[in-house]
C-alpha cells in the first residue's frame, strides 16, 4: 500500500482534476437547464432531464461497481471522464449546428450520467486505499468541498457566459476540463489495487454474481440496510424538490439572478465542507448525519417565506451548509464498514438503491407544481385560502410552499430514524472491515507494499 503522505498527495491530485471537471460541468448543466426552461417554460421537462441524470445511477451502477473493482480505479476514472466529455461535445455540436431541440437534453444528460456513474464508486473506493481510516471523515469533507467550489464560481460565471457565449461554447469549455482531468490522472496518478479480503474472495465469479454481491452484502448487515433505506426516503423528497429550484427563481427573476443565488448556495456548501474537512464529524458520525438531515429539513421549510432575493439566499445558504456534513458522515461510516476490495460493488449498489427514487420523484414535481400548488395558490385557490394569509397569494408562491412542505417531511424522517436502533447503533453493532488478508497484484505500476 502507499505511504500515508504519498497516498494523501495522490488523493489531492485526483481531487483537483475532478474539481476542474466539475466546474466545467456546472457551466453545461446550468446553461442546458436554463435553455430548456427558456424554450419551453415546462417544469415537467426540467423534471425529465433530472430523471435522465439519475437513471444510469439506478440501472447501471451495479455494473459500474463491478468494473471499478475489476479494473484499476485510475483506469475506471479516466474512462468515466473521457466518455462524459464526448457526450458534452455532442451537445455543443448540436447547438452550434442549430439542431439542438429541448427534448435532446434528456439523452444528453443520460449519457453524461452513464459515464459519471463509473466515477463515483471508483473515486470513493480509492479514498480507502489512499488515506488512513482516521482521516476518512476529513477526506470525504474534501470530496464534498470539490462539489461545493464549482457551485460557487460555476453558476455566477455560467450566468454571465450564457448571455455572452451561449450554450454551445460553454459545452466546449466543459469538454476541455474533462480532458484536463484525464491527462492529469494519466501522467501524475498511480492508485494501488486493494488488498484481498475474505469478502472479496466470496464475491468473485461471473459479472452477474459480482453485480448482485453488493446487494447481498448490504442486506446481511441490518445497520447498513437501515441507513440506506433512510437515504432512500430523504432522496425521494429531494428528488421532488430538485427540479423546482430553477422555476422557483425564474418565475420571479432573470437568469443572472439564478446564477448569483446558485453561487450563494455554493458558498453555503463550501462553508459546510470546510467545517467537515477540519472537524471530520463527531465520534458517532451517525449522530452527525441525522442532525444534519434534521437541520437541512428545517432550513428548507422556510423557503415558503422567500419573497425577496436576500431571504432566498439566506435560506439556500443554510440548507446547502448541511449537505456536505450529512454526506461525508455517511460515506465515512460505509468506508469503515465495507471491505476495500468490494467497495466498488457495494457502493455502486448502495447508490443505485438510494437513487432509485430519482426515477419517480422528479416526475411528481411537474404535476404537483403545475396542477396543484401553483393554481392552488392563485386568488380563490384552495391552498390560498389556507396559506395565503401567512405567505401571500399568487401562483409564484406555490412552488415555495411545495418545497417547504418537503423540508418538513425531511426533518420528520430524521427524527424517526433516530429512534431506530439499527440506524442509531450502526457504528457500534457492525465491526470495521479487516484488510490485508493477502496482497493484491498491482497492475498500476505502483508499489503495493
Amino acid at each position: 500500500m502507499k505511504t500515508s503522505s504519498t497516498g494523501t498527495r495522490t488523493f489531492f491530485t485526483v481531487w483537483f482534476g475532478q474539481l476542474v471537471s466539475l466546474i466545467g460541468s456546472q457551466l453545461t448543466g446550468f446553461a442546458l437547464g436554463v435553455w430548456v426552461y427558456d424554450q419551453t417554460r415546462s417544469v415537467s421537462l426540467i423534471a425529465l432531464t433530472q430523471v435522465a441524470l439519475a437513471a444510469p445511477f439506478v440501472f447501471f451502477s451495479p455494473l459500474a461497481g463491478v468494473l471499478a473493482d475489476r479494473w484499476n480505479r485510475r483506469t475506471a476514472m479516466m474512462v468515466s471522464d473521457f466518455g462524459a466529455g464526448l457526450a458534452v461535445v455532442v451537445a455543443a455540436v448540436l447547438y452550434l449546428s442549430r439542431l439542438l431541440q429541448p427534448w435532446m437534453a434528456i439523452p444528453i444528460n443520460f449519457f453524461i450520467a452513464l459515464f459519471n456513474c463509473l466515477m463515483w464508486p471508483a473515486f470513493t473506493a480509492s479514498v480507502t486505499l489512499l488515506v488512513p481510516k482516521e482521516q476518512y471523515g476529513r477526506a470525504n469533507g474534501f470530496v464534498q468541498l470539490g462539489e461545493a467550489l464549482p457551485q460557487i464560481a460555476g453558476p455566477a460565471i455560467a450566468g454571465v457566459l450564457y448571455v455572452a457565449v451561449k450554450l454551445g461554447n460553454m459545452a466546449l469549455i466543459d469538454f476541455t476540463t474533462y480532458i484536463f482531468s484525464v491527462l492529469l490522472m494519466l501522467f501524475f496518478v498511480r492508485i494501488p489495487n486493494p488488498p484481498h479480503t475474505e469478502e472479496g474472495h466470496q464475491a468473485k465469479g461471473s459479472v452477474w454474481k459480482e453485480m448482485t454481491f453488493g446487494w447481498h452484502y448490504i442486506t446481511a448487515r441490518k445497520g447498513l440496510l437501515s441507513l440506506l433505506l433512510f437515504f432512500l426516503a430523504i432522496n425521494f423528497l429531494a428528488g421532488i424538490m430538485n427540479p423546482l429550484f430553477t422555476p422557483l427563481i425564474l418565475d420571479r427573476w432573470s437568469a443572472d439572478v439564478l446564477g448569483y443565488i446558485s453561487t450563494i448556495l455554493g458558498v453555503g456548501m463550501l462553508a459546510g465542507t470546510l467545517v467537515m474537512s477540519v472537524w471530520g464529524g463527531g465520534r458517532r458520525k451517525v449522530f452527525t448525519l441525522l442532525g444534519a438531515a434534521l437541520a437541512s429539513g428545517l432550513v428548507l421549510s422556510i423557503i415558503v417565506f422567500a419573497n425577496t432575493i436576500p431571504f432566498m439566499a439566506i435560506g439556500g445558504f443554510g440548507f446547502m451548509f448541511t449537505i456536505p456534513i450529512l454526506n461525508a458522515s455517511s460515506q465515512a461510516i460505509w468506508q469503515s464498514k465495507v471491505a476495500p476490495d468490494v467497495q466498488g460493488r457495494v457502493f455502486a449498489v448502495r447508490r443505485a438503491i438510494a437513487w432509485s427514487s430519482q426515477i419517480i420523484a422528479p416526475l411528481l414535481a411537474g404535476p404537483l407544481a403545475d396542477r396543484v400548488f401553483k393554481p392552488g395558490m392563485t386568488a380563490g385557490g384552495w391552498l390560498a385560502a389556507i396559506f395565503g394569509p401567512f405567505i401571500g397569494v399568487g401562483s409564484n408562491h406555490g412552488i415555495g410552499l411545495l418545497i417547504s412542505l418537503l423540508g418538513l417531511l425531511t426533518a420528520l424522517a430524521a427524527l424517526i430514524a433516530f429512534f431506530f436502533p439499527s440506524i442509531r447503533n450502526v457504528e457500534i453493532d457492525l465491526p470495521d472491515h479487516v484488510a490485508n488478508v493477502e496482497k493484491a497484484p498491482n497492475v498500476s505500476g505502483e508499489p503495493a507494499d
